[in-house]
């Protein structure tokens, strides 16, 4: 068996072609485009590589963005302050503050201070307890983007056994909740779950977050499982590596995600989608009379 490859980059070109031309159709309707603020707080080069990307993504569809960056050594109060500013700015509808931030900063504060219906990352408390509920104003992008890809590639979740390995707040804990929405059995593995393998062998779907290089490794994957991978590490070499060894696991699976061009991709289509959701919603807002104008 050689696992078919599902591209996240297939996948989100189809995606941010209905975005842009969604996106086009409100602007004719209300004269306003959706626009996205990022800032970014110091220069890590990862984070860097993300923001140019997501000014990118906000450019091919046709929204308006800014970037905003703060010196490295920026306390909580400045970041705050930026916030507030942008709050106020009537071209923004979304507001994205790149993670993760230096150490001196209260990230818990920063994030609460982002409007509910800015957040287009999902990460305020009041987002998260509306996904816990069933009733989410913007899914999280990377588990957002997860499950698009296996809609996308027809894979039914419902009644299958999935097990994500990786509890983090921003991928494994959200996607958790987004599978078993979906009706799938779920399984969340971290770094004290004994006998991993034993667990991992028992997926349909396995999903691997936990941002180390090839630690999925073939043993671990059940002959004809879907296997989505999440990470995406540096090597030595300088090559990008998931959390899947590619080579060994795909021959193992009916489906599988490569790192590049896989879930990364997806993440920043999800934002855009989030992005235009805030700007509609902030729109019907202002002119509760209008049922709607898309």
């Amino acid at each position: 068996m050689k696992g078919r490859v599902i591209s996240g980059k297939e996948i989100s070109a189809s995606v941010r072609q209905k975005i842009a031309k969604d996106a086009r159709e409100f602007e004719q309707a209300t004269g306003v485009k959706p626009g996205l603020a990022v800032v970014i707080v110091g220069e890590d080069p990862a984070s860097c590589v993300y923001v140019r990307n997501k000014e990118k993504g906000c450019a091919e569809v046709g929204f308006y963005s800014e970037r905003h960056q703060l010196q490295a050594h920026a306390s909580t109060e400045e970041l705050l302050a930026k916030i507030e500013e942008l709050k106020a700015n009537e071209k923004i509808h979304g507001i994205l503050v790149q993670l993760p931030l230096p150490r001196q900063i209260d990230e818990k504060a920063v994030v609460s201070a982002i409007p509910p219906e800015m957040d287009v990352d999902g990460f305020h408390p009041e987002n998260v307890g509306r996904l816990l509920l069933g009733e989410a104003r913007f899914l999280p992008c990377t588990p957002a983007g997860i499950m698009k890809m296996l809609e996308y590639a027809h894979i039914s979740v419902a009644g299958k056994e999935c097990v994500v390995v990786g509890r983090s707040n921003i991928v494994g804990k959200p996607l958790a909740m987004l599978l078993l929405q979906a009706n799938a059995t779920v399984t969340i593995c971290h770094s004290q779950t004994k006998n991993l393998p034993d667990v991992t062998r028992r997926a349909d779907i396995l999903i691997a977050a936990v941002g180390k290089a090839h630690f999925i490794t073939a043993d671990m994957v059940k002959e004809g499982a879907v296997v989505i991978d999440v990470g995406i590490n540096r090597l030595a070499n300088g090559k990008l590596a998931g959390d899947v060894d590619f080579d060994a696991v795909a021959p193992k699976t009916s489906a599988i995600t490569p790192v590049p061009g896989g879930v990364g991709v997806m993440t920043i289509t999800m934002l855009l989608e989030n992005t235009l959701k805030a700007a509609q919603c902030q729109i019907e807002r202002k002119n509760p009379d209008r049922t709607s104008f898309y």
